[in-house]
């Protein structure tokens, strides 16, 4: 007859049956306590309890025998017994302190916050959740920290709390964004949004709580960070925290220091101001809406400071923001936003197996045959780049280069390019400054650089001299020095002096190769300035008029064929001359034989 042991060592709470009693196999026969914690002991099979051998209130050490089951005698299995302290008539359903929990959860839920969504949409605008629904994977997001509400327990109640300040005020968590394409592992990331609908998103210091620890796992686990970044700043009127300033709050230090350890986007929508605007002002990316208003201080504080009365609207819109560098990609909405987050922080996650190369041969008469007119240059990223793949960066600003990201069979890149359309393609301060961090973005995140080359170097003159251009063009080749990553370079047609020299990360030799289309020429200044200065006697000894100018045009000549391509090429001082439409193959072969030196952690400028 099988014999019930007691498992452990313990003190009988009562027994559930009586000795003769039918049991089946899981029936529970006695209730065993051990340190403050009750213990089910269960029939082993199915029989009549023959015998018991201790009564309720005695102790039991472990292994002692308790019951013997006599078995051959049988009644039909029934459900187990419930657990102790559960009444066996409680009405079928989900037990009490599951329901409270769930309910709580509810009360979070836009949808259990009508009137506030519906102000919100009334606006023209997503709500936070909607937000992060539109960019994770469905299902994937986990959310931390759901039930914090804003520290100001001593002047409201829990219910107005609990109603008024879901979340404190920010929704975080860890989710997927793009596994269909790069699998689970490699798709996870950091996801937080401010609430515009919870004390306009201003930053409370549960939700400061709640940040710090979200960055935290980010910097440990090298996962990327999104962040909504709309709201008004810091808040005045949590009032359970005993501090005077706040100014202790590791949230900014923190989330500084992802900053070139992962990728970092940042998406404003609406008003983002002080300290919003700041979190958003460390991202890699800032992607803003057309309807945006980015600023280090909203009205409030405008007027605080006694700088006078402005409207929100008129502080930071997005046109001033687009076209100073502040934002570098602006959309006309929040889905727009997010499409192009989840197209962004692609670049980042791996390479694409599927993919469609562009018509190489449409190169070949991207360059116009006459050497002084001015062509797109965006059009030989798109010449290429796999099809659909170039993503521009920082468009407003900086206009004489442009920059952006893109894919070559699949394999991110970022490509750098002159602008002939502006200032003949002559580098000034804002250019600089763009390409330099456009460097330092793509040598801190690992992917190799295309650069295409068509400038008559920097841009001169006592104006241009006034805007500090000697430290901000030499920004590049600083950036330049310190990358890690493959760096290609493809000179257009013009390659002149320190600006070539620039766009070539230092020198022509400085990149894994330096190849350039029939169209190029070189020279240590451009062409028609040699000239002038280095053949002034000889000019000045022709007649002013058709003699002088024929020698001119006879010099320029002289000087355009020294300084072609295929002279460059047979004086090593770059590795080819190739045909415009072999240039993608140049550069996959390129990219299959370089690689990226170990490291990472390279700062990225905030500017």
């Amino acid at each position: 007859m099988p014999v019930v042991i007691s498992p452990l060592q313990a003190q009988i709470v009562h027994w559930q049956v009586q000795s003769g009693a039918l049991v089946a196999p899981g029936d529970v026969l006695l209730v065993l306590e051990a340190m403050k914690m009750e213990h089910e002991v269960r029939a082993p099979s199915a029989g009549r309890v023959a015998e018991v051998f201790f009564v309720a209130g005695e102790q039991v050490e472990a292994g002692a025998q308790l019951a013997v089951i006599e078995t051959g005698v049988e009644r039909a299995a029934s459900p187990l017994a419930p657990p102790s302290g559960r009444a066996s008539g409680v009405l079928p359903g989900l037990r009490q302190d599951l329901q409270r929990v769930q309910q709580r959860h509810a009360k979070t839920a836009d949808a259990s916050r009508a009137a506030a969504i519906q102000k919100r949409h009334a606006l023209g605008f997503r709500s936070a959740r909607e937000n992060i629904a539109d960019l994770c994977d469905e299902g994937s997001f986990i959310e931390y920290g759901a039930l914090a509400v804003a520290a100001q327990r001593s002047r409201r109640s829990e219910e107005d709390l609990i109603t008024n300040t879901p979340a404190d005020g920010m929704v975080t968590g860890i989710a997927s964004v793009n596994s269909a394409l790069f699998g689970a592992q490699a798709s996870r990331a950091v996801v937080m949004a401010y609430d515009a609908t919870v004390l306009a998103g201003t930053q409370g210091m549960r939700n400061h709580q709640k940040t710090d620890r979200l960055l935290g796992i980010a910097l440990q686990q090298k996962l990327p960070v999104l962040l909504f970044a709309e709201g008004g700043g810091g808040r005045p009127g949590d009032t359970d925290m005993p501090i005077v300033a706040g100014l202790h709050v590791g949230t900014f230090a923190s989330f500084a220091r992802l900053n070139g350890q992962v990728p970092v986007i940042g998406i404003a929508a609406g008003r983002c101001f002080a300290g919003n605007a700041a979190l958003l002002g460390c991202c890699d990316l800032i992607i803003a809406t057309t309807g945006s208003n980015i600023g280090m201080g909203g009205p409030a504080m405008v007027e605080g400071g006694g700088l006078g009365v402005f409207k929100p609207e008129q502080i930071g819109p997005s046109t001033s923001q687009h076209s100073n560098g502040v934002i570098d990609v602006l959309v006309q909405d929040e889905a727009e936003a997010v499409a192009v987050a989840r197209r962004y922080l692609a670049f980042f996650q791996g390479v694409l197996v599927q993919w469609l190369a562009p018509d190489g041969n449409t190169l070949r008469d991207v360059v116009p045959e006459n050497r002084l007119r001015v062509y797109d240059t965006l059009a030989v990223m798109g010449g290429i780049a796999d099809s659909g793949s170039v993503l521009a960066l920082r468009t407003g600003f900086g206009k004489g280069i442009h920059t952006a990201l893109a894919r070559i069979e699949g394999r991110a890149v970022g490509i750098m390019a002159n602008n002939p359309q502006h200032l003949g393609g002559a580098i000034d301060a804002d250019a600089a400054d763009k390409a330099a961090r456009f460097m330092q973005l793509c040598n801190a995140h690992g992917l190799p650089m295309v650069s295409l080359v068509d400038t008559p170097g920097f841009m001169v003159g006592p104006e241009i001299e006034t805007q500090a251009q000697v430290r901000h063009v030499s920004r590049m080749f600083i950036a330049a020095a310190h990358l890690r990553v493959p760096f290609f370079s493809v000179v257009l047609r013009k390659g002149y002096g320190l600006g070539a020299m620039a766009m070539a990360a230092g020198g022509f030799h400085a990149p894994i190769f330096t190849v350039a289309w029939p169209t190029g020429e070189f020279g240590a200044m451009g062409l028609e300035g040699a000239v002038r200065l280095g053949y002034r006697k000889e000019l000045e000894a022709q007649p002013e008029g058709p003699q002088r100018e024929a020698l001119y045009d006879t010099l320029v000549a002289q000087q355009y064929d020294k300084g072609s391509a295929l002279n460059m090429a047979t004086t090593l001082e770059i590795d080819a001359v190739i045909d415009p439409a072999d240039t993608r193959a140049w550069l996959v072969r390129g990219l299959q034989s370089a690689r990226t030196s170990p490291g990472g952690g390279h700062a990225i400028d905030a500017w």
